[in-house]
């Protein structure tokens, strides 16, 4: 879960993280309010859970009432790479001296968290990491063992930072990683931590994701879910507790356990097509399950075809058939589906769909055949 700019530094004041002051608004009048209130000069900042703010015009200072106002009115409503902006965030001014970056991600290849540290700041990092990758310092901290004081150090020196800053830097990052873990975070980004006039670091930014799998441990934080924001399908799916995530393709898929919904898509693909989503009904989908499935992937109105791939273990074949045929009853489908029933009950279920004689409705022995159909079918 992506959280907004800020709703990450209200996350890292609780852990003690310096921050500016500042307050969020989601209209004009609230906004000048809070300007009002943290002091001239301001910024007013876009709140959308993606990059690019400021080249998009969607962060500006104001240094009176009048541009306040103004800025929270152009703001207020921006689209921003496909995201609209509802919110906005009022910070006071910082006298900048230097800009840093540092990050802490989950690298699951060497299955430990990497923090990064970098003197330049306040541009995209990954252009950094291109074009001078000695910039960005690096290192993986041992779980078992945490981030300790010397791992600050080390990284400060590698990255070239002013000696003055360096124990400040270190201990800045010694409390993002305290928030990274105690948080259940998947990734803690500062761009730019930035060194004040007075030597002073602070975060002036916040990019901080959050392991879903985790929100059972932090109700606070699950609250600050921005439901506006996620693919409506996806919303849709996780409340009918499906794993579904939206592709770009036409071809909807729907299997039953991660690793064959993955090979599912991975055959459609290598037979020419392009699949729409992946949704796992689970290892003991019943037939409520597979309707709700269904409408989940025909809420896609991109889909032109739909291929079930269902490998009975757990999972019987002929709750499968059922869950189809109910969801034909309720949602009378026009898009074709090719269905391909292999393991538990799957004779049974072959046999449910026959008698059903759903239309449009094709069945398949292999899961190659059956990618070759949709594809065909999907056009």
């Amino acid at each position: 879960m992506d959280l907004l700019e800020y709703q990450g530094k209200q996350l890292f004041a609780r852990h003690g993280i310096p921050v500016p002051s500042g307050r969020p608004a989601t209209s004009v009048a609230e906004a000048v309010e809070a300007a009002e209130d943290v002091g001239y000069p301001c910024v007013v900042k876009a709140q959308v859970q993606i990059g690019g703010r400021g080249k998009a015009g969607g962060i500006k200072v104001a240094k009176d009432r009048a541009e306040a106002e103004e800025h929270a009115q152009a703001i207020l409503g921006m689209d921003i790479r496909g995201l609209t902006v509802h919110e906005v965030w009022i910070e006071k001014a910082s006298d900048i001296a230097a800009e840093y970056y540092a990050s802490i991600v989950f690298d699951r290849g060497e299955k430990a968290p990497l923090v990064m540290l970098s003197t330049q700041g306040g541009m995209d990092i990954e252009e950094v990491a291109a074009n001078d990758p000695d910039a960005l310092a690096r290192l993986h901290v041992d779980p078992l063992l945490g981030f300790q004081d010397f791992h600050g150090r080390r990284l400060a020196f590698e990255a070239g930072v002013d000696a003055d800053v360096v124990r400040p830097i270190g201990a800045m990052l010694a409390k993002l990683y305290e928030a990274f873990i105690a948080e259940d975070a998947t990734l803690v980004e500062v761009n730019p931590l930035i060194v004040t006039a007075d030597r002073d670091v602070t975060a002036l930014d916040a990019k901080v994701t959050l392991d879903d799998n985790a929100l059972f441990r932090h109700p606070d934080n699950a609250a600050l879910r921005d439901v506006s924001a996620e693919d409506p399908q996806e919303q849709m799916a996780r409340e009918r507790g499906l794993t579904y995530v939206s592709l770009d393709g036409n071809i909807g898929i729907l299997g039953n356990g991660a690793g064959l919904v993955m090979s599912t898509l991975d055959v459609v693909t290598q037979v020419g097509g392009a699949p729409a989503n992946f949704l796992d009904a689970g290892g003991g989908a019943q037939a409520d399950q597979i309707t709700s499935a269904v409408e989940v992937i025909l809420a896609n109105p991109k889909v032109t075809a739909v291929l079930f791939n269902i490998f009975g273990g757990i999972t019987r074949g002929d709750e499968v058939a059922k869950g189809l045929i109910e969801a034909f009853a309720q949602i009378k489908p026009t898009v074709p589906f090719v269905v391909r029933l292999d393991g538990t009950n799957d004779v049974e279920g072959r046999q449910l769909l026959a008698e059903a004689n759903l239309p449009n409705v094709h069945t398949e022995a292999t899961m190659l055949d059956a990618a070759r159909k949709v594809v065909e079918l999907a056009g």
